[in-house]
């Protein structure tokens, strides 16, 4: 077509719509599922338009239908509603839109949605998406709370009123979305990515009250339930009541089975809490009490040891053995002084009994023979003296000099004592 056509010569709107009409045209019929998102039925025209939504994604698709299919499908074509349709793609050349003409609209049965809806749990567990390990813990006391539901609705009061009976100080980040339909689930996960890039926002709530399973079904659907497992905030599911159990409430951190339960879960009692404190602080008070006594009781006995009480005994004690030891040192000390006096007196005395001068006190003399001024050593024999040798006699009171006076030898012992050599003496 392209190659038929020029800046010189173009093609004029109508060529254009009628080719695609004709191309259209060629194409076969097809069944398609989806959410009904908008039911408007003209009775003048006789064709009712329709809008077809897929629930996972942000596509929709023109549908036309006669007026009378529609009211015949009674309230299973409703808006809201998974429904299977049959038609054929059509081109409307009048304003150049894709519609699709219906002629079979069947409503999805609640059999077959739990069974997608099964097949889709066991997908999500095999991903690990429902696994106890990936699910956070929730903040002790959150400094705020984000809150995705419906807007006025039941399930917001019942969040808000139980969790500030219970904390009055909480605080709330509310987004108000569609919580059914097929506006529900790309309002969802605007919200909870709203919620969970806000750095105040600790944990965020799913809340919506009970409903059919038709109602609940944006809650067990692939995008809703992967954007939850996304999030880096904590998630809270307070979907429904009791026995109603989405996929969302496996994904989620925690599951409540109401939004009552979950305003109660969020927070702390604050009359708990307080009389918590308080009994803490009473144990505390009891616990410190008794230690002060135990300490007490333990001074107390050290206080009343012996070695405390008169601290002064044992040091007494060692100084009267200290004084014993140094009064048996100096007795020690002058025993042996004494002693050793005696024992120097006794060698005194036999040095002077032994000695020179006690010889010449009883009567003895030395006898030294004299060159010049020095004496020469102890004369022993009469046969180292000559006649004229000088003599130097020493006695016991003194000495003299004494002069050889003959020459002869010394006489023999049998010769008499007149004849023996003399001596002049002289003293000095």
């Amino acid at each position: 077509m392209s190659s038929s056509t020029s800046p010189e010569q173009p093609w004029p709107v109508r060529t254009v719509a009628r080719k695609i009409a004709e191309w259209v045209d060629r194409l076969g019929a097809v069944w398609v599922e989806g959410q009904l998102a908008q039911v408007t039925a003209r009775a003048g025209t006789g064709t009712a338009f329709l809008v077809l939504r897929d629930p996972a994604a942000d596509v929709s698709l023109q549908l036309t239908a006669p007026i009378g299919l529609v009211r015949d499908g009674g309230p299973a074509v409703a808006e809201g509603n998974r429904v299977v349709v049959h038609g054929k793609p059509s081109f409307f050349l009048g304003r150049g839109t894709l519609s699709l003409r219906v002629d079979e609209i069947r409503a999805v049965g609640i059999g077959e949605l739990l069974a997608r809806i099964e097949r889709l749990r066991r997908l999500l567990a095999a991903e690990g998406l429902f696994d106890v390990a990936r699910k956070r813990r929730l903040p002790f006391l959150p400094g705020c709370i984000g809150l995705v539901t419906g807007r006025a609705s039941a399930a917001e009061h019942d969040v808000v009123t139980n969790a500030q009976a219970r904390w009055p100080a909480v605080r709330f980040r509310i987004e108000n979305t569609a919580m059914q339909g097929a506006l529900a689930v790309p309002q969802i996960v605007d919200a909870l990515g709203a919620l969970d890039r806000d750095p105040v926002v600790d944990v965020i709530v799913l809340a919506r009250g009970g409903g059919s399973v038709e109602d609940l079904l944006p809650f067990s659907d692939e995008t809703l339930c992967r954007a939850v497992a996304a999030c880096r905030t904590p998630v809270v599911s307070a979907i429904g009541h009791e026995p109603d159990t989405p996929l969302v409430d496996h994904v989620a951190d925690l599951r409540c089975s109401t939004p009552t339960e979950a305003g109660r879960r969020l927070v702390p009692d604050l009359a708990e809490e307080s009389a918590r404190i308080a009994g803490l602080r009473d144990r505390a008070r009891r616990a410190l009490a008794g230690w002060v006594d135990r300490e007490e009781r333990l001074l107390a006995a050290l206080r009343g040891r012996p070695v405390l009480a008169e601290p002064l005994r044992a040091i007494d004690a060692r100084g009267v053995e200290v004084e014993r030891l140094r009064d048996g040192a100096r007795a020690c000390l002058v025993r042996g002084l004494d002693r050793r006096a005696t024992e120097l007196d006794h060698v005194k005395a036999r040095l002077t009994t032994l000695g020179p001068a006690a010889t010449l006190a009883r009567g003895y003399a030395v006898v030294q023979r004299m060159t010049g001024d020095d004496p020469l050593p102890v004369l022993r024999s009469v046969d180292e003296v000559g006649t004229g040798d000088r003599l130097r006699i020493r006695v016991a009171d003194g000495a003299v000099v004494a002069e050889v006076a003959g020459d002869e030898k010394a006489p023999d012992k049998a010769q008499p004592p007149a004849k023996r050599r003399r001596t002049k003496a002289s003293s000095t």
